[in-house]
């Protein structure tokens, strides 16, 4: 009766019905979800429409609308905005032909909206491309039941203390795998590059890797894995936070690590390039904290500890195979020579776009201090 209860009453519809309906054919009609970032920065938001024949690249799905006042983007007396779709996917919810739609969103005078940090992100992506820069990002995330409490956790109390979780397997160790495997093959079947993932250290918790990406890839992909991974839950009618502690005491945070490398930095002898863009990446901390979740650092100020495998916010650091360090070298790394390094400070509701971004501008571009170069004359 607990475990019933904790989860939401649309998922406990007959799910046989819709399959039903979900078989009909579409005599050539084509079913568009537009996804697109709301108004918090964190929400993902989206609305359907029909296209009369399968679009074969992004060119072919036309600009929409919506009311930007019902997602705190915009004024009721001014509320249309601007859908710019970027990036399509396959919809592994309706299935082929139809298609998922990332989008930009921009206010009334075709200025991107405060939240849209993919506009300033593809610019910069397209100054440095030179440098190829490669992406990996590890999004953790927490499952809760509709009740807000951990998923699978005793209604009353507390499971056991983090160790037998990670990586773990067992009714007793890990809850919630089904949304989890689900996830991974939506996304399979999407076309986003999920490149794994696991249970992670605080029973719930999970993360799964999307990369390795190019520039503005990495944005796009893990965002559309975010949209996917809220809508596997829906199905399931439990939540997926992406709060950076989401359990307060001896539980692990939630982060987003990020895998980062140039070109010259994957080559042979490319060691020395990581360490000069760490170098560059420790004269900069404040900065990089600053836009590594939505609030300015005040998220991640209840994560960056220096426990639970976390560095402290206010210290920079870095080391090889160092979990407790801001830049992690990995072992590997280090005996070869050449690959790449993990920034381990960004929160697991950064905005990727943000944090590649802010990477770009510090290791290729040069920049320091806390203030940003406007690259739109150059």
């Amino acid at each position: 009766r607990a475990v019933a209860m904790s989860v939401s009453h649309s998922s406990r519809l007959n799910k046989l019905v819709r399959e039903q309906y979900m078989r009909l054919p579409q005599d050539g009609l084509v079913q568009v979800t537009y996804v697109w970032i709301d108004g918090s920065g964190e929400g993902v938001r989206c609305k359907s429409r029909t296209l009369d024949k399968e679009p074969k690249s992004i060119e072919d799905v036309p600009e929409w609308n919506f009311d930007g006042s019902s997602t705190a983007q915009a004024e009721g007396s001014n509320s249309d905005m601007f859908l710019v779709p970027v990036c399509m996917f396959r919809d592994p919810f309706c299935l082929d032909p139809n298609k998922l739609v990332l989008c930009e969103v921009l206010k009334y005078n075709r200025k991107p909206a405060e939240t849209n940090l993919r506009h300033t992100c593809k610019k910069i992506m397209d100054l440095v491309k030179d440098s190829h820069p490669w992406f990996g990002m590890e999004q953790e995330y927490t499952l809760l039941g509709i009740n807000g409490h951990p998923y699978g956790w005793p209604d009353n109390g507390f499971p056991g203390p983090q160790g037998p979780y990670y990586c773990g397997v067992g009714a007793d160790k890990v809850y919630g795998r089904d949304i989890v495997e689900s996830h991974y093959k939506a996304c399979l079947y999407a076309g986003v590059k999920i490149c794994g993932t696991n249970a992670e250290v605080m029973p719930s918790q999970w993360e799964f890797q999307v990369g390795p990406c190019e520039g503005i890839e990495m944005g796009d992909h893990l965002w559309m894995a975010r949209f996917i991974l809220h809508r596997v839950c829906e199905d399931f009618g439990v939540v997926a936070t992406l709060d950076p502690k989401p359990m307060t005491g001896n539980w692990n945070g939630a982060g987003c690590h990020t895998n980062y490398s140039t070109e010259e930095m994957r080559r042979e002898g490319g060691l020395k390039h990581i360490e000069a863009a760490i170098e560059k990446l420790s004269k900069r901390h404040d900065y990089h904290i600053c836009v590594y979740d939505p609030r300015g650092g005040r998220d991640n100020s209840r994560r960056l500890t220096g426990h639970h495998e976390t560095s402290n916010i206010f210290e920079f650091s870095a080391g090889v195979a160092n979990r407790g360090a801001s830049i992690r070298i990995p072992r590997q790394v280090g005996q070869d020579g050449y690959g790449y390094f993990e920034d381990r400070r960004p929160a697991a509701n950064c905005d990727p776009y943000a944090v590649t971004e802010a990477i770009m501008r510090t290791t290729v571009l040069n920049e320091t201090g806390v203030e940003t170069k406007d690259y739109a004359d150059h």
